[in-house]
């Protein structure tokens, strides 16, 4: 029996009700909870709430875990911001452009964004030097045309995931 073709549209999401909104708030919170602490914040006994975590993880609500590291107890002196302009938006320059800073460890966050700009990075450095480096080396990038640099001064609020 032939299948029918695949629909190209992406599925909907799985709802999520109030307590799985909850599960997501705490373990944004803290991603180190148990799961029985976790379920008593919750109100769901453990084997229920361990598996509406796995589903939310299955379902790509949950990304991933991971610890908060403090940049500057690691030598990481300076956090700044590029906006890298290209000489050409095609999808290929584009890809490759992502493609090629994403093996720089030294670039966090890569930002495809519209106005100003083709691409936003956010960077750590060791020192004023190494940011110098850092972006002569984007500079010196074939198909860039542009960069401006932000030097961060003083991160007074920095949050990870999205209110819930």
């Amino acid at each position: 029996m032939k299948m029918p073709p695949a629909d190209p549209t992406p599925a909907e999401p799985p709802a999520i009700d109030a307590i799985d909104r909850r599960i997501l708030a705490e373990l944004q919170e803290n991603g180190r909870i148990t799961n029985v602490d976790l379920a008593s914040r919750t109100g769901l006994s453990p084997p229920p709430c361990l598996r509406r975590v796995r589903r939310l993880e299955e379902a790509g609500f949950i990304r991933g875990y991971h610890a908060d590291i403090d940049p500057l107890r690691l030598g990481w002196q300076i956090i700044f911001f590029a906006i890298v302009g290209l000489d050409s938006q095609k999808e290929a320059v584009l890809a490759e452009f992502e493609t090629l800073v994403g093996g720089w460890p030294e670039v966090r966050e890569c930002h495809m964004i519209r106005g100003g700009g083709d691409f936003l990075l956010r960077l750590v450095a060791r020192d004023a030097a190494h940011e110098n480096q850092l972006t002569e080396r984007l500079i010196g990038l074939e198909r860039v045309s542009r960069v401006q640099t932000l030097q961060t001064i003083r991160t007074s609020r920095s949050l990870t995931g999205v209110p819930l």
